[in-house]
């Protein structure tokens, strides 16, 4: 089929546009495919920690315990709604990037230009595009004027680019420069060309396809908390499996049988941890929230204080995404700095040891030359300002407003006459203005080509001889610090000149000199990646720059990396076609990434995965969204990032400051802590009851505690003050510490040996009072009544054991959770309640005690924290590893 009609002038007919846009489809991007919603609701159940909480259900259906079944069943049910209405975001993503669609389009039909809705246009259209729109599908330029796209969003490269003309039909094979992509924004100029791509067939829609998968890693967080239930559900396997063995070579009936298998599993299963989870992770979220860092997916809390490495993007992220003017270098080497904040207002131009009136005073006819012939425009109004046109032109006219001198304060004085407008082929642009009896010429552009228009330079406001050697060796020690450096030079010529104005005048002119310009680094950032790098996470870049403009706002970032760290686009290619090992091989050496593609990006970030690190990746670019949806943990920028980046993410830092980033790994870091902390003392206190059983059951003694006793214990007891421990405060040293390992599992060598510890003193302490009671005349009833209240003392201290795994409690700040505190309290009053209610104490066969029993059982009880602290002091004193 041909694309054009046969002069291909007058664009398609309205019928052939119609069967086009049967055949292709309207000019949208794909909607994900959206599971229904009992398929999704269900799926939120495939977990064996969710297992584990149907088997307590169960349990406590088959006890007739129906209060707690009931309170399990809605924690299930609860967590399925917020799992579904999660996963129900998933699609989101390809939803947001239709809004960076053009709504209308100028297409030519049936020999005359129309304006119509941009979802109608078809392969073949021939379409015109200008300045300030967006492009509404991805066009092969036939003509362009002065054409300039910001691509920095499929590309991530700041650098605009500048469109070629082409008086004929572009082939395929002319590339990207003959090419303007849906959703890129024209910068200057206009351009007239036919309709490529649309809809999912453009660039853009082909990251939007990739982004509709569904990720292909998971949160650390859920890793870890897989295979620990799996743990779980062996050692309780296992050990009713031994007791049962026990208990037929006991001559046990099976209704005893039964009973004591349900006890364990009691005992052992943690089914408040779910909920416990949950609260330390909303309560982590408000932090985050309050340090700009919003978690759009409850797991990425604790998945961001797992990461072993950011791989950021440089465009907007550690830097401001505004091409800014920071170096004036003036004919006789004085330097002038421009700062590089975003409010206009509060910057200023100074000099070396010089006042800001100086340095405007000695640097104002360049800033003319930077204002006049400027096809840009920066207008300050109610809301912030407003910019538009090339962001070299902004950048200029932001330098000039900085000095004093904004454009409008001078135009009165300098009429335009005639303009050249900046080509690519010419590299500079003029203007020509009326001044007095004469007409002013004012240029900017490459600075080899204005050097060769002069033949004066300004020394202090004198004109002097030029020095053509000196200046270009000024020229090439900024570029060499990653600057991109204009030059600008004036002249004068009479008011009619002939032959016109044009080319033929820019000659014998004064040099001025010239401007740096880059996208600066964040003022924070340096600092934020220094932190980084205490609280052992690597940073690498991954920019679709060129690699001495990455190298160098890498150094200027604080990123320490040597030449054969910095990976060009090309070499990550390479090492895809040599197959996974050879890019792994790049990767683990690689912490600058230049001139990447946004496929790259993705294929860089699975490969860090590979090499063992957790992966945090950061951006705010459309080409940003597959590595942000991929990752373990996508970060993306509110307030100038992409609404395809945020919806991609798991994470959105609201004010644009890498510094936040840094806020975010130490809530993670509180958060898993927390989860630790809940874990300790719900494992060690159900290890203890099994271990009990274990114990009591081979000699021959009766069950020591009833299964309504055991879910009396674990309801009064681990059901409050799992989630009074979850919601602990920071401790303060979280980012001094090193990040965990990505192979380190929940249950680490301390985790594991203070459980054991706490283990044989809980359970071996009950196991000896249920013994000498029993042998000192206490009748069963009488017995499970002092061992329940033994265990309800013994998991209040083991809260408090529970506070820190470093610090000893009585440094952590006894008042520092108040919500411990009361629920400690609460549970003992509850449980003593229970001793002198009716009804209740029947149920639970419990009863008062003398002031001698309660004395008794509070010293054993005490050994749970004392055992505890001693390891902690024996840590501290030794210097050993945690």
């Amino acid at each position: 089929m041909q694309l054009v009609d046969s002069d291909g002038m007058g664009g398609l007919s309205g019928d052939e546009a119609q069967l086009r846009l049967a055949q292709f489809g309207p000019n949208s991007l794909p909607e994900p495919q959206a599971s229904s919603l009992a398929a999704t609701f269900l799926r939120q159940f495939r977990s064996p920690l969710i297992y584990i909480l149907l088997a307590a259900a169960l349990v406590s259906l088959v006890v007739s315990d129906l209060k707690d079944a009931l309170f399990i069943g809605v924690v299930l049910i609860a967590n399925g709604i917020i799992g579904s209405l999660q996963e129900h975001t998933a699609g989101k993503a390809a939803l947001a990037l239709r809004r960076l669609e053009q709504p209308k389009a100028n297409v030519i039909r049936d020999g005359r230009l129309q304006e119509i809705d941009a979802r109608l246009l078809v392969p073949g259209d021939m379409v015109t595009i200008e300045a300030g729109g967006r492009v509404p599908a991805d066009i092969r330029l036939l003509s362009a004027i002065n054409l300039v796209c910001d691509e920095s969003l499929l590309t991530g490269e700041s650098a605009p680019v500048h469109k070629p003309i082409s008086d004929t039909e572009a082939a395929p094979g002319d590339g990207r420069r003959s090419m303007a992509f849906a959703g890129t924004l024209v910068a200057r100029g206009r351009g007239r060309g036919i309709v490529a791509a649309t809809g999912a067939a453009t660039e853009m829609g082909k990251i939007a396809t990739e982004i509709g998968k569904a990720s292909v890693n998971k949160p650390p967080l859920m890793i870890r908390l897989e295979r620990f239930s799996q743990y779980i559900a062996w050692i309780v396997a296992i050990a009713v499996a031994l007791l049962v063995v026990v208990g037929i070579a006991r001559a046990m009936t099976l209704n005893e049988l039964f009973m004591m298998s349900v006890g364990l599993a009691v005992s052992a299963i943690p089914e408040g941890l779910p909920i416990a989870i949950s609260v330390a992770l909303a309560i982590s979220m408000r932090r985050m929230a309050k340090a700009h860092v919003i978690v759009r997916r409850m797991p990425a809390v604790e998945a961001l204080g797992s990461c072993t490495m950011i791989a950021t993007d440089k465009t907007g992220t550690l830097t401001l995404n505004e091409l800014t003017v920071t170096d004036i270098r003036l004919p006789d080497g004085a330097d002038i700095v421009c700062d590089t904040g975003s409010d206009l207002d509060a910057c200023t131009v100074r000099g070396d040891g010089t006042p800001p009136t100086q340095a405007r005073e000695r640097a104002i006819a360049l800033f003319k030359a930077a204002s006049l012939p400027n096809e840009g425009s920066l207008v300050k109004e109610a809301n912030g300002w407003t910019a538009v046109g090339d962001t070299v032109d902004v950048a200029l006219l932001a330098a000039a407003y900085k000095a004093g001198l904004p454009r409008e304060a001078i135009e009165n004085d300098y009429p335009l006459v005639a303009r050249i407008p900046y080509e690519p082929d010419l590299i500079y642009a003029a203007s020509f203005h009326r001044h007095g009896d004469s007409v002013r010429i004012f240029v900017k552009g490459a600075a080899e080509t204005l050097i060769d228009m002069a033949d004066r330079m300004d020394v202090a406001g004198d004109a002097e001889p030029i020095d053509r050697e000196a200046l270009l060796s000024q020229k090439e020690e900024m570029a060499a610090r990653g600057l991109r450096v204009l030059a600008f030079a004036e002249g004068e010529t009479a008011i009619e000149a002939d032959g016109g104005f044009g080319r033929h005048l820019l000659v014998d002119l004064v040099f001025l000199g010239f401007a740096g310009m880059q996208d600066p680094v964040r003022p924070e950032v340096p600092q934020a990646i220094r932190d980084c790098h205490t609280a052992g996470v690597d940073v690498a870049m991954v920019t679709g720059d060129d690699p001495k403009t990455a190298a160098a706002i890498a150094s200027h970032a604080g990123l320490i990396f040597t030449d054969s760290q910095v990976v060009t686009g090309e070499e990550v290619l390479n090492a895809e076609a040599m197959g996974q090992e050879n890019l792994d091989a790049l990767t683990r050496q690689g912490r600058i990434y230049a001139r990447v593609a946004p496929a790259q990006k993705l294929a860089i970030v699975l490969s860090l995965a590979r090499n063992g690190h957790f992966v945090a990746v950061t951006g705010d670019g459309v080409n940003d969204a597959p590595a942000l949806k991929h990752a373990h943990i996508g970060v993306a920028m509110g307030r100038k990032g992409t609404e395809v980046a945020k919806e991609s993410a798991d994470i959105v830092i609201t004010d644009d400051n890498f510094a936040s980033i840094v806020s975010g790994i130490r809530e993670g870091r509180v958060a898993y802590a927390n989860i630790r902390k809940v874990i300790f003392m719900l494992m060690s206190t159900g290890a203890a009851e099994l271990l009990l059983f274990l114990l009591t059951i081979p000699f021959g003694m009766p069950m020591p505690l009833l299964a309504v006793q055991l879910l009396w214990l674990n309801l009064v007891t681990n059901g409050i003050q799992d989630i009074a421990l979850s919601g602990e405060s920071p401790e303060g040293d979280e980012l001094l510490r090193a990040p965990r390992k990505p192979s380190e599992p929940i249950f680490d060598r301390v985790m594991i040996r203070r459980i054991l510890q706490s283990t044989l003193v809980m359970g071996g302490g009950g196991f000896a009072v249920f013994y000498l009671s029993l042998q000192q005349g206490y009748g069963e009833s009488e017995t499970r009544n002092l061992l329940l209240l033994l265990f309800v003392l013994f998991e209040n201290f083991q809260a408090f054991a529970s506070r820190s795994e470093r610090k000893s409690v009585f440094r952590v700040g006894f008042l520092a959770n108040p919500l411990l505190l009361f629920s400690i309290a609460a549970a003992q009053a509850l449980h003593i309640a229970a001793m002198y209610t009716p009804l209740l104490d029947e149920a639970l066969q419990v009863s008062p005690i003398s002031f001698s029993e309660w004395a008794i059982l509070l010293v054993v009880a005490s050994s749970a924290l004392l055992v505890v602290e001693l390891d902690k002091w024996w840590v501290r004193r030794s210097g050993s590893a945690q």
